[in-house]
């Protein structure tokens, strides 16, 4: 049965890359949506990419063996959305550009287009690597299947989807599975909460070692070392959240006013996740289970299965296969936007200037579904060499992932939104300094030396984990950081060309962007009407779970969780203006 949900909406997925086909003409259209999306897809997408299966492996696992740790890591990810919201969002859609890296080439030249073209590329595939495997953790389990097996085949249907349709095919599917996981675990979240006898009761129950708090939690003999890590988490995410590199994800906003709702929404969402999504983790642990025991095979990866195992234990039948139904959710909305944004700077930042400029926009449309297809298959390789990784925790790979190699490149990318006299090579100078400071960090750096730099006894695990984290991020902030600001003592005067390109990019940050008129209210109403209808759909399918023999209450959570899904898409066909659509087509 659950592998038959899991199948049923595999298939929903690729209809949605195959009724959005029709959207795509143009690498605009294919890479950004045109730049013509409403604000509550923009914002579902931006939520989804900082959201995969890790959440329910890698992250629940954290919650289980530590308390609220985890959860800081997703205020993090709120505030910068709140950022965004005040500032950033409108910003990034005002660049009026296709790619991020078109930005970057205004910003800091030609060179740095290529630099950053292929130095941004291997960070997204890493980070797709990572959530793939973890999806594959959990779905191998549940379905018999060997990991690779269950990587390779979740991998090739999110490169079908994402080939088919392009970025609207990803971000209306990002909105459809935002939706159903919002449903899922709200409903998961309930049910653990009554199990438990309330939230006071679940935070009372869970296992703390002697001196611990359920916030900074176990296996823990500094608290400093946690409140540092906290503290560079927060300058983390916040870089992740706001730089011209990540701001892709406003730029298929129509304007600015809808990119900056988007970030609203997705503050939103961020901010109540953490209490929605790790209250299982958090029961699980309370009632004293043993995952390392129930889960032989798993190694120190056992405690990954916590949210798996309670909805096996306290779910009702057929709740394991919506579960996993919204991991491949989570996973493949993070994974196909990765796809898109990679396949969009390749084929715009490096095959159309560098090798076929004067290629049309079908050649440019038909090389991108080529280079999507690429991307998927080197996607692919790295969840298989991750899997081989045996030792490794997923929450550390994640955290390791973001602080050596996704940090040090959003710190150009972000100091250049706001520090104008730089020499162009203080972008692609700025990358070697971090790639140095990773490298010393990374594989230079052992606890015997933060022991004897700073005085302390021997280290736990979880603090040689947080600290190398921290120890990284703090390195960057000085060094890396510190390179590019004194970059400017060498700053002379640009060439004519560069200064035009350089001042046009600081006015169109400063100048918004309006979209109005009948053909975009036509289009508006064919997103509502066309994402609204499957989303019904979607819904009355879970509620029609509800025949599943299971006792009353546990029927009662199919029609909790598809009423949810159900009136969230009756709202967005309902919010269809009948009148504008009848004008434009007299």
């Amino acid at each position: 049965m659950d592998t038959l949900i899991v199948g049923i909406y595999f298939l929903f997925l690729i209809s949605i890359g195959w009724m959005f086909r029709a959207f795509t003409n143009t690498t605009s259209d294919y890479f950004r949506g045109g730049g013509n999306m409403l604000w509550w897809m923009v914002g579902a997408t931006a939520f989804m990419t900082q959201f995969s299966a890790w959440t329910f492996t890698g992250a629940a696992g954290k919650a289980y063996n530590d308390g609220a740790v985890v959860a800081v890591i997703f205020v993090a990810n709120a505030f910068g959305y709140l950022m965004n919201y005040l500032y950033f969002a409108p910003k990034f859609r005002q660049l009026r550009v296709v790619t991020v890296i078109e930005a970057i080439r205004m910003r800091f030249g030609s060179v740095n287009e290529q630099v950053f073209t292929w130095s941004s590329m291997p960070n997204s595939v890493v980070s797709a690597g990572v959530w793939l495997n973890a999806l594959a953790i959990i779905a191998s389990s549940i379905f018999g299947f060997g990991m690779t097996e269950t990587i390779v085949i979740t991998g090739l249907v999110v490169l079908v989807m994402s080939v088919t349709g392009g970025s609207w095919a990803v971000i209306a599917s990002d909105f459809m599975q935002m939706v159903i996981i919002m449903a899922v675990t709200i409903t998961c979240a309930v049910v653990a909460i009554v199990q438990g006898g309330g939230v006071s009761e679940i935070v009372s129950n869970f296992p703390m070692d002697e001196g611990a708090s359920f916030v900074s939690g176990n296996n823990l003999n500094y608290l400093s070392i946690f409140g540092i890590w906290a503290v560079f988490i927060f300058f983390k995410q916040f870089s992740i959240t706001n730089n011209m590199l990540n701001g892709y994800r406003y730029l298929a906003a129509k304007d600015s006013k809808n990119a900056k709702k988007a970030a609203l929404l997705a503050c939103v969402l961020m901010t109540m996740g953490p209490l929605i999504w790790f209250m299982p983790s958090w029961f699980v642990a309370g009632q004293g289970v043993d995952l390392a025991a129930i889960y032989p095979d798993a190694g120190k990866k056992a405690a990954d299965f916590s949210y798996l195992y309670f909805v096996e234990q306290y779910m009702p039948a057929g709740m394991v296969g919506l579960l996993i139904a919204a991991m491949f959710a989570a996973t493949m909305s993070s994974m196909d936007s990765g796809l898109n944004r990679n396949s969009g700077i390749f084929v715009k930042n490096f095959y159309q200037v560098i090798l076929r400029p004067k290629a049309t926009e079908k050649e440019l449309v038909f090389v991108s579904k080529i280079t999507s297809t690429v991307f998927g298959v080197l996607i692919i390789l790295i969840a298989l060499f991750i899997n081989s990784l045996k030792g490794l925790s997923l929450f550390d790979t994640m955290m390791y992932v973001g602080a050596l190699i996704g940090f040090p490149m959003t710190i150009p990318a972000f100091l250049g939104f706001f520090i104008k006299k730089t020499p162009d090579w203080a972008g692609w100078g700025t990358l070697v300094v971090g790639g140095v400071v990773s490298y010393v960090v990374g594989f230079q750096l052992t606890p015997e030396f933060l022991q004897n730099l700073f005085g302390l006894e021997e280290l736990t695990s979880r603090e040689w984990s947080d600290s190398k984290v921290a120890f990284g991020l703090m390195s960057h902030v000085i060094f890396t950081g510190g390179f590019f600001v004194l970059s400017t003592l060498f700053y002379t005067p640009l060439t004519e060309g560069r200064q035009r390109d350089v001042d046009q990019f600081f006015d169109n940050l400063a100048t918004p962007l309006v979209s109005e008129g009948a053909e975009q209210k036509v289009l508006d109403n064919k997103q509502r009407k066309m994402l609204g209808t499957l989303i019904a759909i979607a819904g009355i399918g879970v509620m029609g779970m509800f025949i599943i023999p299971n006792p009353m209450w546990g029927r009662c959570v199919f029609l909790l969780c598809g009423g949810i899904v159900l009136a969230v898409g009756l709202l967005l066909v309902k919010a269809v203006d009948g009148s504008e659509g009848k004008k434009e087509v007299a």
